[in-house]
């Protein structure tokens, strides 16, 4: 196992500038999920610790070697694509086998390792096959076998779950994560899917259109201390409602704010450093609005209603809104098309932006979580 170092890495393909100044550490035996929207450079960094491509400036180390220069077979990485790129005229054990064997590992290893790397996937009874005998689920695990029988300091996956049913990723989620557990390898996971980032990653780097990291933390201490709008928008399914306003009041303690339907709405946030008058933006998660509240509240009317069972979401238009408000409603809410909603925004559930998107620190408090 071995820990990743990038620091001040970019990348270029001639005068395109695809990712800057990007400096992480991913420790031993952690992992970590890159996500951000689609050509923010996320599958090109996690291509750059692979070796698969050049690095055009900065320094990369895995293990505190510097790699920048070292092939990908030597690099002690492992790379599992979005593809499964099995051989299909060989049987799995042939395809989990067949780097080995073209390293000359001798035949006994190579068993004893196939069948290692089978029985933790739980597999092996599917070694004599081919991969057009197999689901998906299945051609993926062998994929990951494959990655496994190396005993890769690293292993890099580039959105492998995005070819599989849902009901199959959710299954696959699982089994990543006892996987991690298993081998308590350092893991570097590439995905578009919040759900996956949310529930696999120790830590989440969020990466931006502009190529650069917004933000690193914790799956939690990103939905609920974003450093911006950009975190606060990307984070989160519906995604975080945003209004904007300008600042009434201002203090260390809150902050007053009046929305452009003329509403004030009271925030609980460290609003020191703003005065009267400035332009700001407030930020609500779908699930935090309150139906039928008494005070704090805005009105609008419901345009559209998605019911989805447990939860149904009801979307209305406001004032100073581009896109439709979306609002958490419980799953057997009697709301129609056309119905008045007064919603309730609780001022500890608040998020408050500057002018230029950078958020104000909450004194919300994540609730300890302890073992029953």
């Amino acid at each position: 196992m071995a820990d990743v170092q990038l620091r001040d890495v970019a990348k270029a393909f001639g005068s395109v500038q695809v990712l800057r100044d990007i400096n992480l550490h991913i420790a031993d035996g952690e992992f970590v999920v890159f996500v951000g929207p689609s050509g923010c450079g996320k599958s090109t960094l996690l291509r750059m610790i692979a070796g698969l491509e050049d690095i055009t400036a900065g320094e990369l180390t895995i293990g505190g070697e510097r790699v920048n220069d070292v092939p990908p077979a030597e690099r002690g990485v492992a790379m599992v694509f979005q593809s499964y790129a099995l051989y299909p005229h060989m049987t799995l054990y042939d395809n989990m086998a067949f780097g080995l064997k073209l390293a000359d590992v001798p035949k006994a290893e190579i068993d004893a390792a196939v069948k290692t790397a089978a029985a933790t996937l739980h597999i092996e009874h599917l070694l004599d096959r081919k991969p057009k005998a197999l689901s998906g689920g299945q051609r993926q695990r062998v994929a990951i076998g494959r990655a496994i029988v190396r005993k890769p300091q690293v292993f890099l996956f580039d959105e492998p779950l995005s070819n599989l049913d849902a009901a199959l990723r959710v299954r696959m989620r699982y089994e990543f994560a006892k996987l991690h557990e298993q081998l308590k390898t350092t893991m570097v996971y590439v995905t578009h899917d919040q759900v996956e980032a949310m529930t696999l990653a120790s830590r989440i780097v969020v990466l931006s259109t502009a190529g650069r990291i917004e933000q690193v933390g914790a799956p939690l201490e990103l939905y609920e201390y974003p450093v911006n709008m950009f975190v606060a928008g990307f984070m989160g399914s519906p995604k975080m409602n945003f209004l904007a306003g300008e600042v009434v009041e201002a203090s260390a303690a809150e902050a007053v704010v009046r929305l452009k339907s003329g509403a004030q709405i009271r925030i609980e946030v460290d609003a020191s450093k703003a005065k009267p008058g400035d332009a700001v933006t407030l930020g609500i998660r779908p699930e935090h609005f309150v139906a039928n509240a008494g005070t704090n509240t805005i009105e609008s009317t419901v345009a559209f209603l998605e019911s989805l069972g447990n939860t149904t979401h009801a979307y209305f238009a406001y004032p100073g809104v581009e896109e439709a408000l979306t609002c958490d409603l419980a799953g057997h809410a009697t709301l129609l098309v056309g119905d008045t909603l007064k919603i309730g925004i609780p001022a500890d559930c608040c998020h408050l932006f500057d002018d230029k998107g950078s958020a104000f620190k909450r004194h919300y408090k994540m609730p300890v979580r302890r073992a029953a």
